[in-house]
């Protein structure tokens, strides 16, 4: 097993006081292993000198000033549509590939205030439009579970942050943030074996964030336990004024703690044991239920009846957002600019043509469709009404009759696809078949957390999702924290 993956905040904070480490020799092994998986082609840039120059605050701060962060000296990777002033942050597009920001993301900012140092920006699916990480300018990103040099046979990391997930899982950063629009965070941290949390909407702002769906992004949080995904969760919640999406109240830190789990009301959705679903999982899923019975947790068949509507809803909700948000990549005041002398429509049209990516585009187009005036009751304020349905059974099921706290589902209905199946799969039809357990949640605002469980009969992670009402964060990572405890998943591919 890779040392590195074995490591901790609590841990790298202990080795630093006992001076089995420094900030600088650890980030150091961040670099070289992030090199070592080059392959993998988790990181389309590796901030070395930015990696090196944090560590040495960090080493200051630590031994001389006696003032030490929470994050101190913790690598961290940052998927590419967060904005890293004087960074380029591409969104794997050829429509971003020249854009350097002037200013920090809030949460990149807040990271470095804690003392987290940058070791790279990560690889993602264009603008985050996909499930797998393989539509990106800089090549697919590779899962190392199962992974061997020069195999055509490779597993898909999971998306859009698929190389978030991988840095962390490889061992090249301790954590990492994706974005999380409909799983993005959550589906591939399931795929790689690491713990991926979609905090409620407005808990953490979007400042920075390059966006796809405003009504449904979410900073999201990857790390290889569910104690890590909260420290970094307690550094960069809270209001920001640059965001007026972000809630107004004060964010009080999550504290890890032991829980009666007798008094804990766990809803089975009946709707999410759904076709396509494989053995590995159900029985992951039936597995788990099983280890929480057995601590004496109330477990509760519940519906959520408009979830067979919710990936229709979401698919055209996104589409009509994405147009809206792709609008501004002109080739006039925004991304990539044409170099042919063109009329002002030419130009236009030309940038977006050579900016974008096919996927980009049919969003765009479907997206517009959906917008169109005689099309706009039919199937945007259609969805609109349908999403308030969907977001009523959460509702439902956690302040109603018979009400319960959590809700228990598989993350992904599957473990990590070859990417030879994958492909031959259009994008629009993946991300319904990937998404199917984790966009309802964006959809409804609230959070959700997943979880590794165990190994498929291929060896390659299976995970869980747990979810709960808006800011349940403190109950649902406790929760999480106790599984992960009872099934004590293991890091064990040798990447």
């Amino acid at each position: 097993m890779n040392k590195l993956t074995s490591y901790t905040i609590k841990k790298i904070h202990k080795s630093y006081i006992e001076k089995i480490l420094t900030p600088t020799s650890f980030i150091d092994l961040c670099l070289q292993k992030a090199k070592q998986a080059s392959e993998l082609n988790a990181f389309v840039t590796l901030t070395v000198e930015e990696a090196e120059n944090h560590g040495i605050e960090s080493e200051k701060r630590l031994y001389i000033d006696k003032n030490v962060k929470p994050l101190e000296g913790i690598s961290i990777g940052i998927k590419d549509n967060f904005c890293t002033k004087n960074i380029s942050t591409t969104c794997a597009s050829n429509m971003l590939r020249n854009f350097v920001p002037t200013y920090d993301a809030t949460v990149y900012s807040r990271l470095r205030q804690a003392g987290a140092c940058l070791i790279g920006k990560c690889n993602l699916d264009e603008f985050a439009m996909g499930s797998g990480t393989i539509d990106s300018i800089f090549g697919p990103t590779r899962n190392p579970w199962g992974y061997r040099k020069n195999d055509d046979k490779w597993r898909i990391a999971g998306g859009s942050s698929g190389g978030s997930a991988v840095a962390v899982s490889s061992g090249a950063c301790v954590a990492a943030l994706g974005s999380d629009t409909g799983g993005s965070t959550r589906n591939p941290a399931a795929l790689c074996g690491v713990v991926g949390l979609k905090p409620t909407y407005g808990l953490v702002s979007r400042y920075g964030l390059i966006p796809l769906v405003n009504s449904m992004d979410v900073p999201g949080i990857i790390a290889r336990t569910v104690e890590d995904v909260t420290a970094v969760l307690n550094c960069i919640a809270g209001p920001d004024e640059l965001d007026s999406t972000t809630l107004k109240r004060d964010f009080n830190p999550i504290v890890m703690k032991e829980l009666d789990m007798s008094k804990i009301k766990i809803g089975i959705p009946k709707e999410y044991n759904c076709v396509g679903m494989s053995k590995d999982v159900l029985e992951t899923w039936q597995y788990v239920t099983k280890l929480l019975k057995n601590e004496k947790t109330m477990i509760r068949s519940v519906s959520l009846p408009n979830t067979s509507v919710s990936i229709a809803v979401y698919s055209i909700l996104n589409q009509c957002e994405v147009a809206s948000n792709m609008a501004r990549y002109d080739g006039l005041e925004y991304g990539l600019r044409a170099n042919e002398d063109y009329s002002t429509e030419e130009l236009y049209a030309s940038s977006r043509s050579q900016g974008f990516n096919n996927v980009v585009r049919w969003r765009i187009f479907a997206g517009n469709y959906f917008l169109l005036a005689r099309n706009y009751d039919k199937y945007f304020i259609k969805a609109l009404k349908l999403r308030r349905l969907i977001s009523n059974d959460f509702k439902n099921v956690f302040n109603g009759e018979d009400s319960v706290d959590l809700l228990l589902t598989p993350t992904t209905l599957t473990d990590a696809p070859r990417y030879e199946d994958f492909v031959s799969k259009h994008n629009r039809d993946q991300c319904a078949f990937q998404d199917y357990c984790t966009q309802p949640a964006n959809m409804a605002g609230i959070p959700a957390v997943s979880i590794p469980v165990r190994l498929s009969n291929d060896n390659l992670p299976v995970s869980l999702q747990l979810m709960g009402p808006c800011l349940s964060e403190d109950l649902l990572l406790n929760v999480a924290r106790k599984i992960e405890q009872l099934v004590n998943f293991q890091h064990t591919h040798n990447f």
